[in-house]
């Protein structure tokens, strides 16, 4: 019947353990346009037995794998196990003349000669969302952070979603689609949201909420199993962490580790307060959605709105404050010099702009601005 709970069992993990996912695009050596070598890629790295390899995946396009860390205790040693199978792919499509980039979407390329992996959840993802879903030419870097406890998960959840222009704004990468200039510095997080269950989380206060949310879903054949909620923020019951799928997909390694200090520090912050029996910070659903908007159309220049109270900011200002305020906190996690690099990559612009200015000193030659992003891929740093 309807409105059945559907029980969703949290796993243990260590707190504030870190797992880095990095959603990687294959692209052509001469023409910069993506390569649908997904396939030869993944049968390289099977096991014996034809398993999948741990840490490469498969995605929805066939232009695209996907580069999985361990659960670590640092981004450091997260980032070292993306380091592996970045080089590994690296050196499988080097014969193919393909090389590897990553940005929220690819420059230039046209969605309607992308190939979808031959797979039945993206088979039935694509029959269900049609035009929407072929268009999901959009590349991500998520996050996962583990809680000790179950009771903890909503919460910090919930007060999450205050930083999510945060993380929007540094990550964003998105600034063209189709080879048009979008206007917005992250157009993937507006596409993305378009899929049904994705964008910002619902809010819930108990966790049987999410049970009867869950059980609603899954009666009514929105979703066939929890993974299908695509929220920017979601308990990932499977893993026993919080999962932060805002941003944008990140060019280099250091940005990847700059990010996933930053929200292993937020996480842990949010955790050591609950331990303290305080109330985690709340913003209201009508305020997280503006943000997003305007992180998403303004990026590094947009005014943030920072509380209940509707108290505003610059979103880089407001990144000052918040820096001093977890880095003890970095310092306890071992990841103090990953967190200091988000200054300098405020400093040295977000993807967008390098995007941006390096489309006008070509003359707004989108080839140039894939060059400029493989080499950020192989340089490991903003250029």
């Amino acid at each position: 019947m309807a409105g059945l709970s559907a029980p969703i069992p949290f796993a243990t993990s260590k707190r504030s353990s870190v797992g880095l996912e990095w959603e990687i695009a294959l692209v052509d050596r001469d023409s910069r346009d993506l390569r649908q070598v997904a396939g030869p890629v993944l049968d390289r790295v099977r096991g014996p037995e034809g398993q999948e390899h741990p840490g490469i995946r498969q995605e929805l396009l066939l232009n695209t794998v996907e580069l999985v860390s361990a659960p670590h205790a640092t981004v450091r040693e997260a980032g070292d196990d993306l380091v592996r199978y970045r080089d590994l792919v690296a050196e499988i499509v080097d014969p193919l003349r393909v090389d590897l980039m990553c940005a929220g979407t690819h420059p230039f390329a046209q969605w309607t000669n992308q190939r979808v992996t031959d797979k039945e959840r993206y088979a039935k993802l694509i029959d269900r969302t049609q035009w929407w879903g072929r268009q999901m030419l959009i590349y991500g870097v998520h996050m996962h952070v583990g809680i000790e406890e179950r009771d903890k998960v909503l919460p910090i959840v919930r007060a999450l979603l205050a930083y999510v222009p945060h993380l929007e704004a540094l990550s964003a990468s998105s600034p063209f689609w189709g080879g048009q200039a979008t206007g917005y510095a992250s157009n993937r997080a507006l596409m993305f949201q378009q899929l049904p269950t994705a964008g910002l989380p619902c809010q819930f206060d108990r966790w049987s909420e999410l049970e009867k949310y869950v059980g609603d879903m899954l009666h009514t054949g929105v979703i066939d199993d929890f993974t299908e909620i695509r929220w920017d923020i979601r308990p990932s019951p499977r893993f026993g962490t919080v999962e932060v799928r805002v941003c944008d997909g990140l060019p280099s390694l250091s940005e990847v580790l700059a990010l996933g200090a930053f929200v292993q520090c937020l996480v842990e912050d949010f955790s050591t307060q609950l331990d303290s029996g305080q109330t985690l910070p709340y913003l209201p659903t009508w305020f997280a959605q503006e943000n997003k908007w305007r992180a998403a159309r303004y990026g590094m220049e947009a005014i943030v709105i920072l509380n209940e109270a509707g108290d505003e900011a610059l979103v880089t200002d407001s990144l000052v404050n918040l820096l001093e305020r977890l880095t003890p906190i970095a310092e306890r996690l071992g990841c103090l010099t990953e967190l200091e690099q988000l200054p300098v990559l405020v400093q040295a612009g977000a993807s967008y702009q390098r995007q941006r200015a390096v489309a006008d000193a070509s003359g707004g030659d989108l080839v140039a601005v894939v060059d400029s992003l493989v080499e950020e891929m192989k340089q490991g740093r903003p250029l």
